[in-house]
């Protein structure tokens, strides 16, 4: 199982809609992983974790939200595994050991390792999705 490219991120979900909308048109999905401390589930889950549940889910028109309680903190590679398969990008927004993604004028900074960085169009990152190392 090939595990999704990560970038880190510190804008909301719209910020990044053109490169969502280009990726789709390629036929590939990017996924959205917050872990920041201001995403929070229905109080209702929150109450149905806490008393030990396997999962609570919340279902309405057009989506459904899940809580799994867990003993200790997430790992990230498991939660690849069981949210994100079949993702060829899973931005995530919170603190993981990845290249940042922001928006620069009609295009994209990426900011690699050791201070180094890169700019793509919105078309050239959705066609290095593709790639199994993206980044060069």
């Amino acid at each position: 199982m090939k595990s999704p490219h990560l970038l880190r991120v510190t804008l909301p979900p719209n910020r990044f809609g053109t490169l969502i909308e280009a990726a789709r048109a390629l036929k590939l999905r990017i996924g959205w992983l917050d872990g920041s401390a201001e995403s929070a589930a229905p109080s209702i889950l929150d109450e149905a974790a806490d008393l030990g549940v396997l999962r609570a889910v919340s279902m309405q028109e057009g989506r459904t939200v899940s809580v799994k309680p867990l003993r200790g903190r997430p790992v990230l590679k498991d939660l690849l595994r069981e949210h994100f398969l079949g993702c060829a990008l899973v931005l995530v927004r919170g603190d993981v050991d990845a290249p940042s993604l922001e928006p620069d004028g009609d295009g994209w900074r990426l900011e690699l390792p050791e201070n180094a960085s890169r700019r793509f169009t919105t078309a050239e990152l959705s066609e290095a999705l593709r790639k199994p190392r993206p980044w060069g």
